[in-house]
């Protein structure tokens, strides 16, 4: 796998700390319907659902889980059918062959160490197939409301950009920004993660950032520059 590349913007932790108190109120105000975009009802669904989006877009796997999830409503369910059965109800999520097998994975442990339920710690999380931070921070903050900020591709983007990080490495980049977000305030970590989504969806576009009509552009060191444009995009997410 390629190392993960580093911003080209230098990053002075008192000054990133300074630029979120600025930026984060303007986009709660601009994104006051922010949320996780995949469908889910439990916190079960919401694993399966995650664990789908790798690789593959939201709108697809929001089409897949419709039926998937009327299908298979606990754990067991997609241990009562043959693994090549779920890889056919899946496939068009991409990968599906190791998706199946981590889902059944995850749903076997979360049986046999967790009572059937969906554990509600980090390192329990991460002890389920297919679970790495990134899914382990988005379940915990959506499905428990426990503070967790999930490193998407348009969050290490933006974080980048908006000069909070240097490293776009997924892991880095979450502890990076736990010393400058607000754990609670403005929504917290959870709701950070969901308006830097939503913001690079609708105005920090990875090719063509809309820097004019961008609401907080007076903060961010990369707007109207080359460097907004240049910023590389994150390898091995």
């Amino acid at each position: 796998m390629a190392k993960a590349k580093k911003s080209k913007l230098k990053v002075d932790p008192a000054e990133a700390k300074e630029r979120v108190l600025k930026i984060l109120p303007i986009l709660k105000k601009t994104y006051p319907d922010a949320k996780i975009a995949l469908n889910w009802d439990d916190p079960w669904n919401l694993f399966v659902a995650v664990v789908l989006s790798a690789q593959c877009t939201d709108v697809r796997v929001n089409i897949v889980t419709k039926d998937l999830f009327e299908k298979y409503k606990c754990p067991q369910d997609y241990l009562n059918v043959p693994q090549e059965e779920l890889e056919r109800d899946i496939r068009s999520t991409g990968f599906y062959r190791n998706k199946a097998k981590n889902i059944r994975g995850a749903a076997r442990k979360i049986i046999d160490d967790f009572g059937g339920k969906v554990p509600r710690t980090m390192d329990e999380l991460l002890t389920l197939p297919g679970a790495g931070r990134k899914t382990a921070n988005c379940i915990l903050g959506n499905a428990f409301g426990i503070p967790g900020i999930t490193c998407d591709t348009h969050v290490i983007r933006l974080s980048g950009r908006l000069g909070l990080s240097e490293n776009s490495d997924p892991v880095k980049l979450e502890f990076d920004l736990m010393e400058i977000v607000p754990k609670t305030k403005f929504g917290g970590w959870t709701m950070f993660s969901h308006y830097l989504i939503w913001h690079g969806r609708n105005i920090c576009i990875a090719r063509k950032p809309d820097c004019p009509h961008c609401p907080i552009a007076p903060y961010c060191p990369s707007a109207e520059t080359l460097t907004c444009g240049e910023h590389p995009a994150p390898i091995g997410i």
